[in-house]
């Protein structure tokens, strides 16, 4: 973008601004990738500075002219002992150096830039009074021209290498990097012309600053209109910096986010240009989806004019020499050649190093920084072809002897590679389809209720927390809230997977991007922007799209070795071939009409360089992972990356934590017996009391029991239980000294008397006395798969309650399909024995681990472990976090609108067991479908290499050219992408196949 006349240095954000920034700086995917060596740079800087912390500096430098005088500035000050780093920008006339104050002063950096022949001055650090340093940020970038698995590595390798930089991690099949990096050591600019530096192009997408909006604008038609859209700019309070680019009217706007808004910005725009001027914010994922569109349409752009030249030649070659009068014409000689071979040599010249110059210019830049790809395979082939055909007419023209010329192999093998890689684009646009889908569900305005009653449509990107929303029949809901007016129902299938539309009434939760089926909704937001659950389940799609799955390090061992590799075979194949025809191996009649034994031999060697393809391997898992983790998203099934996928295809145990998970989690008391002279009333009054400051359910369940026993509600059957025990709360005796108890139940006090609720090991640790009658109805409630609840009160027993939890009507079902998938299921709860070995026999589950604790989940699962076996745990992803953090796949079910679950590897959106078969059956068939890819793209190169190389030519005559292999390498890397996209055809299993499902 060309900047503007007002170009702005940040200020570091202050105050409380800061400290949220702070907060939301997690690293997602980063923090999963344990790779020692990335911080290598950042480990030297502080060994280096002995610990002590390290400045940036600006200097302004003048008397700069051109690259060179950058360069010798930048050398004399990394020459500078105490300087770690530094960056010279020659346009903006700036140095940014980093150094220790302990070894160097301001100063002695200054004396150093004037030594070397300029004029140096300090500049002024910005304001930072009552300013927080900022901590990491994490920023995504999209990369450009990565072909296989070998870019990849060289750009991550050169990445992690810069200074400051704590992560990186890059996704091929998203053209994507994440980089954890400190704002205060490099720049997002320094990061993206370290991409460009290696080779590839490079941009920002977004990072985790929320002082930064992009807005599309319209109404920009000439010059004076875009200087009175910088006038109004520079005039706004807040606006630091903004960048307007004129030809696509993006405008890239830095602000002080406390002091204005992001709507108050757009509003004071659009104000104070008087309706001239039309804001949109732009969407991160709008970028990202453009910007796929745009490599397929450049792909296909180019692909044409090569063939459109191609064509020509093709014409030449085999029709023109049958047509008398156009063969005249080829023929004729003009000055040393003839027609025909000044018109091939210009038409693949144009098309060799114009539309091919992509090839070389990647080719030599990855050459530059020490690594290879498929463009130095590409840039190779087609020279060696180009400059044998040039070399040959040379020769022809020199002593008469005319070799035959491969003009069309080298322009054909163009065409073919720049038609594989057009394919490829669009195949790799098809695998990101869910994501694209996902972020179609973004709300794009809203109706604004503001004082008054006024209504007002703004961009729903552009609200606020605390705002009040008004949502029409068929509208989308714009933001994550609760429902302050209005009824209605709302299709949340597209999120959550649950196809009922679900009722909506006053203080019901709604989530941004649903549908409003029928009434108009009053909502109030409370969650927007990276906050909201659309936006958290984009950002864990995105990041597990993004991850690597153990699998993948195969793949990148080979790329790394793949084109030395075959360079070599491609000089054994030109060498073995030429000197078998030197000492006669073969006959002559084998060689083409004018032809000789080193043409023959050059033609293999230029087949085998172009035949094989790095790129197939490079694709086989992260595209397979990207289908998967969407399709999976649209099942409402939540994969965090291609690590959890790679671990429950071969999951053994499964662990199911009984309340909530295989049962609904909605107890209800079945039984309140009074044994003793107390009130049936009084009974309930009493253990209502102590229950009510309980969070546990079935406490919840008991004082529900209670007051429908008192107030005869009948409504409160299948609502929201806590207003309405509020709202008759005057029954309820005070209660002092409240201790919940884990694994036992709860204590306190009640009219200063000591009440306990709870099982048989809380009674026997206050020496209360059990009677044999009350014993046996405890066990005859236990054996029923009931849970008994005893209570005591003042040193005596008084009573037991009885309360059941229904199991889910999945239960059994999904049980018994994972036994027939092979794996093990066991129950774990805290509840008792006879209890636990009840429910489990109605479910079908053998296994049971009774009266566990909650800590001793985790124990259970670390035993199952010491075998190697790999152990799934399903749970609620509160209670459960530490058991879902211990099992090598932790399913966190029934998450609702709580996606971002860090101790789960799998969110299952639902609170339905079928997702637990769903994520174990389709993350079995993406390792299948990995495995196929490898398989195809090893066997493809196994076999391909071979042939090109002429291993086959003595039996079967068939010689494959340059330009057929170069149509075969095209097309390698678009099946596999291919392959991977037959995985959106999944379906997942219902009830009525689960048990269909077979023991792979």
């Amino acid at each position: 973008m060309a900047p503007s006349r007002r170009d702005l240095q940040l200020t570091p954000l202050s105050g409380d601004t800061a400290a949220e920034i702070g907060a939301m700086e997690e690293v997602r995917l980063l923090d999963s990738y344990d790779d020692d060596d990335n911080d290598d740079s950042l480990s030297k800087i502080e060994e280096g500075s002995g610990g002590s912390g390290l400045r940036k500096i600006q200097v302004g430098i003048t008397g700069m002219t051109c690259a060179a005088c950058s360069n010798s500035v930048e050398g004399a000050l990394m020459s500078v002992n105490g300087v770690f780093k530094a960056s010279v920008a020659l346009l903006q006339n700036r140095a940014d150096v980093l150094f220790d104050p302990n070894l160097v002063k301001e100063e002695d950096i200054k004396e150093a830039i004037e030594d070397a022949g300029f004029e140096a001055e300090i500049l002024a650090e910005p304001v930072t009074s009552g300013t927080k340093t900022q901590a990491t940020l994490v920023g995504q970038f999209t990369i450009g021209g990565m072909t296989c698995a070998a870019c990849v590595n060289s750009v991550e390798g050169i990445l992690r290498d810069l200074p400051g930089v704590k992560r990186a991690v890059v996704a091929l099949a998203t053209s994507l990097g994440e980089v954890e990096y400190d704002p205060n050591v490099i720049s997002k600019d320094d990061i993206v012309t370290a991409i460009e530096d290696a080779g590839f192009e490079g941009s920002l997408v977004q990072s985790n600053q929320q002082d930064k909006l992009l807005l599309r604008v319209d109404g920009v038609l000439n010059e004076l209109d875009a200087q009175v859209l910088e006038g109004i700019l520079t005039r706004l309070n807040g606006v630091r910096q903004f960048r307007l680019d004129r030809i696509t009217g993006e405008l890239e706007v830095v602000f002080d986010p406390e002091v204005v808004s992001s709507r108050s910005l757009v509003d004071g725009i659009e104000g104070e240009g008087y309706g001239k001027f039309k804001l949109r914010v732009m969407s991160p994922y709008e970028r990202l989806t453009s910007k796929d569109t745009g490599e397929a349409s450049n792909m296909f752009r180019r692909f044409i004019s090569s063939l459109s030249l191609s064509i020509p030649l093709f014409f030449i070659q085999v029709i023109c020499p049958h047509i008398a009068l156009f063969d005249t014409v080829l023929v004729w000689r003009c000055g040393p050649f003839m027609v025909g071979d000044w018109l091939k040599w210009a038409l693949v010249s144009v098309i060799q190093f114009v539309i091919g110059k992509r090839f070389y210019v990647a080719a030599w830049r990855a050459l530059r920084n020490g690594s290879t790809n498929m463009d130095v395979l590409v840039a190779l082939g087609t020279s060696a072809s180009y400059f044998y055909s040039v070399g040959a007419l040379l020769y022809g023209a020199v002593t008469g002897f005319w070799s035959p010329t491969y003009f069309d192999a080298s322009a054909m093998l163009i065409t073919f590679v720049l038609l594989g890689k057009y394919l490829e684009s669009l195949a790799k646009g098809k695998t990101s389809d869910a994501m694209k889908k996902l972020v179609q569900l973004t709300p794009a305005t809203a109706i604004l209720i503001e004082g008054k009653g006024r209504e007002r449509e703004i961009d729903a990107l552009l609200i606020h927390p605390g705002d009040s929303l008004k949502v029409l029949p068929g509208g989308k809901i714009p933001a994550d809230g609760v429902v302050v007016w209005g009824s209605s129902y709302v299709n949340e299938s597209m999120v959550t997977g649950e196809s009922v539309p679900v009722s909506k009434e006053v203080d019901s939760p709604v989530i941004g991007g649903t549908i409003n089926m029928h009434g108009v909704l009053h909502i109030k937001a409370t969650k927007v922007g990276s906050d909201a659950v659309l936006s958290q389940i984009i950002s864990l799609v995105e990041t597990a799209q993004m991850s690597k799955a153990p699998i993948q390090k195969f793949a990148d061992y080979v790329a790394s070795i793949f084109v030395p590799v075959v360079i070599t075979l491609a000089l054994f194949t030109l060498v073995g071939w030429s000197i078998g025809g030197a000492v006669g191996a073969y006959p002559d009649e084998w060689l083409p009409q004018n032809g000789t034994h080193f043409v023959f031999s050059l033609m293999f060697s230029i087949s085998v360089v172009v035949i094989a393809c790095p790129c197939a391997l490079g694709l086989a898992t992260p595209t397979a992972v990207m289908v998967a983790t969407g399709v999976g998203a649209t099942n409402g099934v939540l994969i965090k990356g291609g690590d959890a996928l790679e671990k429950a295809h071969k999951v053994k145990y499964v662990i199911f934590d009984k309340t909530g998970t295989l049962t609904q989690g909605k107890a209800t008391v079945t039984t309140a017996k009074v044994f003793s002279e107390m009130d049936r009333g009084e009974f309930l009054t009493l253990v209502a009391s102590a229950e009510a400051s309980s969070e546990h359910p079935l406490a919840k369940a008991i004082v529900e029991y209670a007051r429908h026993f008192h107030f005869f509600d009948e409504s409160a059957e299948d609502g929201d239980t806590s207003n309405k025990v509020s709202q008759n709360a005057g029954w309820l005796l005070d209660t002092s000294d409240f201790s919940a108890l884990p694994g036992k139940g709860i204590q306190c006090l009640v009219n200063n008397k000591l009440i306990l609720v709870g099982n048989r090991k809380l009674m026997s640790e206050n020496s209360i006395t059990i009677p044999d009658h009350v014993e046996k109805f405890v066990e005859e409630l236990e054996e029923s798969a009931k849970t008994g609840v005893i209570v005591a009160y003042s040193g005596q027993l008084v009573g037991v309650m009885g309360v059941a939890d229904p199991l889910k009507r999945e239960a059994a079902v999904v049980v018994e399909g994972l036994l027939r998938m092979g794996v093990r299921p066991i129950m774990v709860t805290g509840d008792n024995w006879r209890t636990a070995r009840a429910v489990a026999k109605e479910v079908g589950i053998e296994d049971v681990r009774a009266e566990v604790m909650p800590a001793g989940k985790a124990e259970v699962i670390r035993s199952l472990q010491k075998d190697g076996s790999t152990v799934a745990m399903v749970g609620d992803g509160i209670n459960d976090s530490p058991a879902l953090a211990a099992a090598d796949v932790g399913m966190a079910i029934g998450a609702g609108t709580d996606v971002a679950i860090e101790a789960a590897d799998y969110v299952l959106m639902r609170n339905n067991l079928e997702d637990v078969i769903t994520a174990i059956d389709l993350s079995r068939k993406t390792l299948t479908r990995i495995r196929l890819n490898y398989v195809f793209a090893m066997a493809y190169n196994v076999v391909s290499i071979p042939i090109a190389a002429g291993v086959f030519f003595p039996v079967l005559r068939v010689q494959l050219p340059p330009w057929a292999a170069g149509a075969c390498m095209a097309l390698s890397s678009v099946s596999v992408v291919c392959s991977s996209l037959l995985l959106r055809r999944y379906k997942k299993p219902r009830l009525t196949t689960i048990l269909e499902i077979t023991k792979e």
